[in-house]
């Protein structure tokens, strides 16, 4: 039996588009540039079916008009939010059905990085549990506080902590290393920290990707998932300079020694 392929397509200088597709079929999420999409489709001989988006950022959407033109492909995104194109506006609990793919996708609201920022949650056809969540969460870290507050970007961080531990995490930058940089800052005792830096290391130095993630590894290794962890809640108050007894302000604490990372 065929089963559908789950890929990473490179665009600019460290965004992934990613792709799923089956039996010549295809969909895209967050085409910030349409060539490599262009390219990818060619190559493999694929009609591209659907274009999904999380947010209106430029890079997860300039690519969208083209690919409209050239494929007829329905797009689907944020309801909140204004997007060059959007055949269908989906919020929290709204499901989004791809079955030339094998896909079916709940919606999940994930505010913080932008306002009306979405992610997209299903299992593959393999059974396999995959979430596509822009640039709210990534390997290691989360994305920038753009036009959300640090309680929302907490709340929706801990709404995507709470799936499946085997969730292959998709997420839409080559942040790795960088992240991990700065996690074994807040966490230098954390020996899964430690191995996975140099997992990562050993993919990049080979060109290769260092994702998709999954939700258990993030878990284990992403401090903003573990603001509930002694070493990280002391480091987050540390850095502050005062003591931190809300979790959100353990979050926000560690938001912005990331922001100031070097």
């Amino acid at each position: 039996m065929v089963t559908a392929r789950l890929i990473p397509v490179p665009a600019f200088t460290d965004n992934y588009i990613w792709m799923v597709h089956k039996n010549g079929h295809a969909i895209v999420v967050d085409p910030g540039q349409s060539a490599p999409v262009e390219k990818a489709l060619k190559d493999q001989d694929l009609v591209l079916d659907a274009i999904l988006l999380t947010h209106h950022h430029g890079d997860h959407v300039g690519g969208v008009l083209a690919l409209q033109r050239q494929t007829n492909a329905r797009i689907y995104g944020p309801a909140t939010e204004t997007l060059p194109a959007c055949d269908q506006a989906l919020r929290q609990g709204d499901t989004v059905q791809l079955p030339t793919v094998g896909l079916e996708l709940s919606v999940l609201d994930v505010p913080g990085h932008t306002a009306g920022h979405i992610a997209y949650f299903g299992k593959l056809d393999t059974g396999k549990p995959v979430l596509f969540c822009g640039d709210t969460l990534f390997a290691a870290g989360c994305g920038r506080l753009f036009e959300g507050t640090p309680a929302q970007m907490a709340e929706s961080l801990g709404k995507l902590s709470a799936l499946p531990a085997a969730t292959l995490v998709c997420c839409a930058h080559e942040y790795t290393l960088a992240n991990l940089r700065w996690a074994l800052e807040v966490e230098p005792d954390n020996g899964n920290l430690r191995q996975r830096w140099e997992d990562a290391a050993t993919l990049r130095s080979k060109g290769e990707p260092t994702l998709p993630s999954t939700i258990g590894a993030e878990l284990e290794t992403n401090p903003f998932l573990r603001t509930d962890q002694a070493a990280v809640a002391q480091a987050a108050a540390r850095f502050a300079g005062q003591a931190l007894r809300d979790p959100v302000d353990v979050f926000a604490s560690l938001r912005e020694w990331k922001n100031n990372f070097k």
